[in-house]
């Protein structure tokens, strides 16, 4: 089985959503890490010299390769990525290998069967 690493950066107040959504469409599992920082296209506006920057969270994911795109696709329907700017993006990433996972490739073999 192969899978990908999806890494989700997204304001903090949609974590929660993204998380629920992206297991509804199949990943199994995610790891959070909070209080990341990012700056876009346009730098964050200032209020007498403090910057006003919304939290971020930085979202991993390890799922199936035949999965990814359907989960990729609902993280950023569901955090709005396209519709409004800076409030975050997704990308995936080929993984070469993984140790650890036995539990979800136990999980996932009948769901990708299904798929394919």
């Amino acid at each position: 089985m192969h899978f990908k690493l999806i890494i989700a950066l997204v304001e903090d107040n949609k974590t929660e959503k993204i998380l629920d959504a992206a297991r509804t469409a199949g990943a199994t599992g995610s790891t959070v890490i909070n209080q990341a920082r990012g700056e876009g296209v346009e730098k964050s506006k200032t209020f007498f010299g403090l910057n006003l920057e919304t939290q971020r969270d930085a979202i991993l994911f390890l799922v199936e390769e035949h999965l990814s795109r359907h989960i990729l696709e609902t993280i950023a329907d569901i955090g709005e990525f396209e519709k409004k700017p800076g409030t975050g993006i997704a990308f995936q990433i080929d993984v070469q290998d993984a140790v650890g996972v036995r539990h979800q490739i136990e999980q996932l073999t009948s769901i990708v069967e299904e798929e394919l």
